[in-house]
């Protein structure tokens, strides 16, 4: 059989008959027609392979370029040919597990400094050896915060982005969490639920507090508040951080924070259709026995010579599901080690001066489109890299509009951000030049009129 093909029929029949369904394609219902391969490629079969791969680049050079206003999580960041090259370099990208440190010490150690880095930039005390993404980040840390007060009612700010907090909606169904969202107002997370009258309004106090800094609007949160509100209940502050923010902002970890997480994304990491990224985890020394997934340690060998081991690690991660204390398993090594590399290129000076850039472009931005007839701010807080406006046509119908343009626009909101779905998330990242910025605010001039 020509190819790969990794189901037998049997198994796919199977699987069709445990989802109720009669053919395959019926999977891929929600997939609009235009977008479905309705043959086989239009290629005589046994074509030599650079004649194929000149055929795929043809094919490849009809897609359209856009230049990137989106945001909402994942950014459109320089990538530095440096940090490529040698998080690309086999030793790194064959690398498995390194479940035998005697002969997995340079990756030990990459991942040793990876945590190192990520203690520095959340003021944390101890950073795990990564996860997934940021959503699986923020589950853990939940998870760790139940765990440690005993109380399973969560209180989590309508700021945290969406799709982290519907990973955290489906994750904490099975452990029976109580999730209580608060609402924001004015673009900043309105804690009305708190003390006595919060007990009366949601139930229990709070094992966990979750505020973003900066939130998915892009405003400044006052997280001396919520250090306030853990503090009179007795719950664990978790700050899902913004990491190229973290540059310029003062520290999570500073205001009190008792675990920080945050998508790594943005540290070497291409957009690639939405992964792999990398979920960042710290804490304060006291919860490191709850810390999920795995650390990296250094020590001495038998020899009195540097080593680096994983420790604080259960075998129940791998072979006894059912007893074990995380979801995770395993971690996203080559995406600590990339986002190590970044960071080592950056330094603290470097990773300054993208943030500073980032908000020097979202200030420009934000009040070019604000220059624009009906076009006016969604919310009044202030805001550091990414920033929400309302438009007087429907966000979604914009976005499209501006596709044409050779733009992707921004991210449409709807409830509970803009109830009448006029609200965009526009994102400027170091990337942006300010030629690109103006005819961003032009096109948008255009396709709201």
């Amino acid at each position: 059989m020509p190819g790969y093909w990794p189901h037998t029929e049997a198994e796919i029949a199977a699987m069709l008959e445990f989802l109720g369904l009669r053919h395959i394609d019926e999977l891929f219902a929600s997939v609009p027609e235009a977008l479905r391969l309705s043959g086989a490629l239009a290629m005589a079969p046994g074509r030599p392979e650079p004649d194929v791969l000149a055929h795929m680049r043809s094919m490849a050079a009809a897609n359209r370029t856009l230049v990137c206003f989106a945001g909402g999580g994942a950014y459109d960041h320089e990538v530095p040919p440096v940090t490529a090259a040698l998080a690309g370099r086999s030793e790194f990208v064959t690398s498995y597990t390194p479940y035998q440190a005697e002969v997995s010490q340079g990756v030990l150690q990459a991942v040793f400094e990876f945590q190192t880095l990520v203690t520095r930039l959340t003021g944390m005390d101890v950073a795990n050896a990564s996860l997934y993404d940021g959503a699986a980040a923020l589950s853990e840390a939940v998870n760790l915060a139940v765990g440690t007060t005993g109380r399973s009612t969560v209180w989590v700010s309508q700021g945290v982005n969406p799709a982290w907090r519907a990973v955290l909606a489906t994750l904490a169904s099975g452990p029976h969490h109580c999730l209580v969202e608060i609402p924001l107002v004015g673009g900043q997370t309105h804690w009305e639920s708190r003390g006595d009258a919060g007990r009366a309004a949601h139930g229990d106090a709070p094992g966990a507090v979750v505020v973003a800094y900066p939130n998915y609007l892009g405003c400044l949160e006052d997280l001396a508040e919520a250090r306030r509100l853990c503090d009179r209940t007795g719950a664990l502050l978790v700050v899902a951080v913004d990491p190229i923010a973290a540059g310029i902002l003062r520290s999570a970890g500073s205001w009190g924070a008792d675990v920080v997480v945050g998508e790594g994304q943005p540290f070497g990491l291409p957009l690639s259709f939405g992964g792999p990224y990398l979920g960042l985890f710290s804490c304060r020394g006291e919860h490191v026995r709850r810390l999920p997934g795995r650390l990296v340690g250094e020590t001495v060998d038998s020899d009195g010579r540097r080593a680096y081991v994983t420790t604080l690690r259960t075998r129940e991660q791998d072979i006894r599901r059912e007893k074990a204390t995380s979801n995770v398993c395993t971690n996203q090594t080559l995406m600590a080690i990339t986002a190590a590399i970044q960071l080592g290129w950056l330094g603290s000076n470097g990773l300054a001066e993208v943030a500073t850039r980032c908000a020097q472009g979202t200030r420009y931005c934000r009040e070019r489109l604000l220059a624009l007839e009906h076009v006016a701010p969604l919310v009044p807080a202030p805001v550091v890299r990414e920033f929400a406006v309302h438009l007087p046509i429907d966000a979604a119908l914009a976005v499209d509009r501006l596709a044409e343009e050779g733009l992707l626009g921004g991210i449409a909101l709807g409830p509970p951000y803009a109830e009448d779905g006029r609200g965009l998330l526009v994102a400027v990242t170091e990337r942006r030049t300010r030629a690109e910025i103006d005819r961003f605010a032009t096109a948008v001039e255009k396709v709201v009129r």
